[in-house]
């Protein structure tokens, strides 16, 4: 059992400090009785995740903060209830495996597997309103508040839908903990997590002489008397849920004081993060971050300086337990070389234990001519590429990696093994909101940050 973080021992904070600070991003719910009657009702709800498991996270975060490990943070851009089926769950912990076992077979490094997933229903807006055709309508915010048909009446916030999403993670934890710890994630089935699609590109054959790799090495185990069968880590693993913090209704609601330690935890998730457009240092998320014993990250853009960052440190990990805070960059691929190194720099020289995450996606997002939103396979990886070099350079770990994938055949981001150009977008692109790595883009990734960790 790692040890439990410290608890201050007297605090004001309480989960609902947040409703005394501007909260960005908050739906304009239109029933204030129906809001209280859903957030009484979740209130009542068994958690979906316990204590003890954020903190065998925050442990697990703590060697990747130290250098001993690696993150691997990846799932859907946000969550749909329409999409929702266990098929689409399996693939999805496929791909995550696929990419976890390359990387530590070709890293040598434990990876940290932690998914955007039973939990990551809603999205923050540039604006509240959108065109979609001639219409101009409220913007949909993620299943978790309103609905993606181009109707008014769509676009209403709903609160029901925070039990709706409540209601969907149950089921997706229930088959997410039978699938790792039920025989579906040994290492013995590795050849039932390529898909069929998958197995029949070039990374996909990768990936099969890695398996029959382990295949030996386990026979040749098994040869010299060595009982396989007591060894947990090669029939199960060890896989977190995330979500953005972002509807603090819904957060606020799931919160339990832990019987054991006195401290405060979301148990919507084992781990939360703050958004780009959410960590105003004195607004709502950073309050309620600031005072659930979780671990927990913030999304760092190109805007934030040293001090915003040196502050967020300190208001989010004061006591610098490593593995408490994962500072989660997304710069860009040309702005990363000039505003990551003075952040490294400020962040080391005070001696916070952060880990430090690229997200190589969502600064690289643009819109292609036939409209959709898009990405270059290209640009991640230029991103990951300097975001490793840089922290090569300055001495410090670079301590992961933050995507947004499928296990779908989506044709969603250009370029990648399969050489995706805009014209051919609109074959499947199903994405609620931002576009994903296919599986066999996610797996050419993986294959390609093993590569630049091992040099």
């Amino acid at each position: 059992m790692p040890p439990s973080p410290p608890v201050p021992a007297a605090s004001s904070w309480a989960p609902d400090s947040w409703r005394a600070r501007p909260a960005a991003q908050q739906p304009a719910w239109p029933d204030a009785e129906a809001l209280k009657r859903v957030h009484e009702q979740l209130s009542g709800l068994p958690p979906l995740v316990f204590a003890g498991e954020a903190r065998h996270l925050t442990a697990a975060l703590g060697q990747a903060a130290r250098g001993r490990a690696f993150v691997l943070q990846a799932g859907d851009c946000a969550e749909s209830f329409a999409e929702f089926t266990a098929d689409g769950i399996r693939d999805k912990l496929k791909v995550i495996l696929q990419m976890a076992v390359v990387l530590t077979y070709g890293a040598g490094l434990p990876v940290v597997k932690v998914g955007r997933i039973a939990g990551q229903f809603a999205k923050p807006r540039s604006s509240p309103t959108e065109q979609v055709g001639d219409l101009v309508l409220p913007s949909f915010r993620g299943h978790m508040v309103n609905d993606d048909l181009p109707t008014g009446v769509a676009r209403v916030p709903d609160p029901d839908r925070l039990v709706a999403a409540y209601q969907q993670s149950v089921a997706t934890l229930n088959l997410l903990r039978a699938f790792t710890k039920g025989g579906f994630a040994d290492l013995s089935q590795i050849h039932a997590w390529n898909q069929e699609f998958v197995a029949t590109s070039t990374e996909g054959r990768r990936f099969e002489d890695i398996a029959e790799g382990i295949d030996r090495a386990l026979r040749f185990m098994d040869a010299c008397g060595i009982n396989l069968s007591d060894e947990d880590t090669l029939h199960q693993v060890d896989f977190w849920t995330s979500h953005e913090a972002l509807i603090l209704d819904y957060e606020e609601a799931l919160t339990r004081r832990d019987s054991l330690t006195g401290g405060w935890y979301d148990c919507s998730a084992h781990m939360l993060w703050v958004g780009e457009r959410t960590r105003q240092p004195g607004g709502a998320h950073l309050e309620f971050l600031s005072g659930v014993r979780n671990p927990v990250g913030c999304k760092i853009g190109p805007t934030a300086t040293p001090e915003e960052v040196l502050d967020l440190c300190g208001r989010l990990n004061p006591e610098r337990l490593p593995g408490r805070l994962t500072l989660i960059t997304r710069f860009g691929v040309d702005a990363i070389d000039d505003r990551l190194p003075p952040l490294l720099q400020a962040v080391e020289g005070a001696g916070h234990p952060v880990v430090w995450v690229c997200d190589p996606m969502h600064g690289n997002t643009f819109t292609a001519e036939g409209g959709q939103k898009t990405r270059r396979f290209d640009d991640i990886i230029g991103e990951l590429q300097s975001f490793l070099r840089i922290h090569r350079a300055t001495g410090t770990w670079p301590g992961g990696v933050h995507v947004e994938l499928t296990g779908d055949d989506v044709t969603e981001c250009l370029g990648g093994v399969e050489r995706i150009v805009e014209g051919q977008l609109h074959q499947n692109y199903t994405t609620t909101c931002d576009p994903r790595l296919n599986a066999r883009q996610a797996l050419d990734l993986a294959f390609r940050i093993a590569e630049l960790l091992r040099s």
